[in-house]
């Protein structure tokens, strides 16, 4: 694998890690969760797997994130959106001749829906594993759950449960609301598929399957799984359904 800084719309470097060769047919941008990187387990295990299919995998850090040089709170949605074009950009530089394609973990999933509704993009299939579909709504949770356990009002440091500590701002709040992929995305903006787990406390299932039937995507739902879709040999499966979608003939 090789770690590359890449040049961004902001002026901060993004980062990144890819098993890009040149040979490649298909290539796949990988967007993380909220708190997460690309050097998550998701990640890691995408950077591994989908390469013994014959699929090379660029996974980069939103802004505030893993190894990116910016503050957390300066997150923004069209600040991703711009990263993302970044990775894209570079994918399709290494390999000209590929195909695109997404994956995207939770938040990740969520900014991948805003870029195929919003931004000229080469790809037109999208994996979407535990997608945040409602991540206003899950954002101001995050907000609310915060506030209450710090016994504090106004902005915070979130220290535990991520990958790197996370100011939650009332800013990237009302960013969020002013970008609902309900109302951006439109069924055949791309071929999307879903998987998510039954018990997920974090993205609704409820939210994905209602997703599902009204965008045209395929849903694959985990039955006893959380947000994570961690039990065992679950990621393996997630992995096996996303390398298949990509594949497909049509």
């Amino acid at each position: 694998m090789r770690r590359e800084w890449l040049p961004g719309k902001s002026g901060f470097p993004v980062p990144c890690v890819h098993t890009l060769t040149g040979e490649e047919q298909t290539v796949c941008v990988l967007t993380h969760g909220f708190g997460s990187g690309k050097d998550g387990d998701t990640a890691r295990r995408a950077l591994e797997a989908l390469p013994r299919r014959g699929i090379g995998v660029l996974a980069f850090d939103f802004p505030g994130h893993g190894e990116s040089h910016r503050d957390s709170r300066d997150l923004t949605v069209e600040g991703c959106l711009d990263d993302l074009a970044a990775a894209e950009a570079r994918a399709r530089q290494l390999c000209p001749h590929a195909q695109v394609v997404y994956f995207g973990s939770s938040f990740g999933a969520y900014v991948i829906l805003h870029y195929l509704a919003a931004r000229p993009h080469a790809g037109h299939r999208a994996f979407l594993r535990s997608a945040a579909v409602d991540m206003p709504a899950i954002y101001q949770d995050f907000l609310r759950q915060g506030r209450a356990l710090l016994g504090r009002t106004g902005d915070f440091l979130a220290e535990e449960g991520y990958d790197r500590p996370i100011w939650m701002t009332e800013a990237f709040a009302a960013d969020l609301a002013a970008h609902s992929v309900w109302e951006a995305y439109e069924p055949g903006m791309a071929k999307l598929a879903m998987a998510h787990g039954a018990e997920d406390a974090v993205a609704s299932p409820e939210a994905a399957r209602r997703f599902a039937r009204e965008k045209g995507a395929e849903l694959t739902v985990f039955p006893g799984e959380g947000h994570s879709l961690a039990g065992p040999g679950v990621p393996e499966q997630v992995l096996e359904l996303a390398a298949d979608f990509f594949t497909k003939e049509s």
